[in-house]
């Protein structure tokens, strides 16, 4: 079953329906009892229904064609904060290795839910461009040659676009570890795994230990 909270934008839309459903119960009963009873089991109905089908529908996998040669490589990043964190760039340069490689990275542009909801987004693309060129060049400092483009505000959406244009022989996902994730509470991994016809690595990055290594 799909969990309607995995995304900020889906929950604020489940609050809306939630209220919705409450409103149309309370105006049918202040018209007659009867028919609040009649409307409630109505829309109960309606809800019981789509959950038992999301029970029944299986995941869709969706397979991408990799239109890599011999010799050669595709690297789907996709991270927000931490995709300058050493330890994913270790990463992506140990599975460059060998290979002429291609590397795309992709940071969302996460929102709030009410900015998403009324399709205001300029500041949250605007925040992951800076976020993306700080990252390229730390890449770039690596001997990593990578492009970058902003991606939709929900993680998987944003995967799913990337795969259309780019074939990835793999994906690389990056998040800042348990409690402090909210790609994890929200299950982005999991559901990448189930969605994705492409082998998937999860690197947890911890900026905060980074630091603090630096420091000393």
């Amino acid at each position: 079953m799909r969990n309607p909270l995995k995304s900020e934008a889906e929950a604020f839309k489940l609050v809306l329906l939630a209220i919705g459903y409450f409103a149309l119960i309370v105006i049918a009963a202040a018209i007659n009892t009867w028919l609040g009873v009649a409307v409630f089991v109505l829309l109960s109905a309606i809800a019981v229904g789509a959950i038992v089908r999301a029970r029944r529908e299986p995941p869709e996998v969706r397979t991408h064609a990799s239109r890599s040669g011999p010799g050669e490589r595709r690297i789907l990043v996709v991270a927000n904060e931490t995709v300058g964190g050493r330890t994913l760039r270790e990463e992506v340069e140990r599975r460059s290795e060998g290979y002429d490689v291609q590397i795309l990275v992709v940071c969302p542009a996460l929102n709030s839910p009410l900015r998403h909801w009324v399709s205001d987004e300029d500041a949250a693309r605007a925040a992951a461009q800076e976020r993306l060129d700080s990252s390229l060049a730390r890449l770039a400092e690596e001997g990593l040659d990578a492009r970058g483009e902003v991606g939709d505000g929900e993680p998987l959406q944003a995967i799913e676009d990337a795969l259309r244009s780019f074939g990835a022989d793999e994906i690389i996902i990056s998040t800042h570890p348990e409690g402090r994730s909210q790609w994890l509470e929200r299950g982005v991994v999991s559901g990448a795994r189930a969605r994705f016809d492409v082998p998937i690595t999860h690197v947890v990055v911890d900026l905060v230990a980074e630091r603090e290594e630096i420091r000393n």
